[in-house]
């Protein structure tokens, strides 16, 4: 579902389920120049909170040196890491653009 939605919105595929040394990449995605690291969320209900908020602290900075990692494969393109939460319940995909950012 992830998926299909960034290609509807013109987005290329670079790869999926990317093993890295330091974790894994749900989704390698390039937006015109720029490559980006998509963490997929998904929830079946959201009693307990939003697929999103699964995106917690200790993930985040794992999605950092995932981003940082990939500067060495391809160090002349900007990176930048999304979520796309994903309701099942409501049938509803959000697309949270640079969520996750170096302070």
């Amino acid at each position: 579902m992830a998926l299909e939605f960034l290609l509807d919105k013109h987005y290329h595929l670079i790869g999926r389920n990317i093993k890295l040394f330091c974790g894994e990449i749900d989704l390698l995605m390039e937006d015109g120049k720029t490559l980006v690291v998509v963490e997929v969320k998904t929830k079946s209900n959201i009693l307990f909170g939003l697929p999103q908020e699964e995106v917690d602290f200790h993930k985040q900075r794992k999605l950092l040196q995932l981003a940082k990692a990939l500067t060495q494969k391809f160090p002349q393109k900007p990176i930048r890491i999304d979520v796309v939460a994903i309701d099942e319940s409501a049938d509803s995909v959000d697309h949270i653009i640079s969520a996750v950012e170096e302070n």
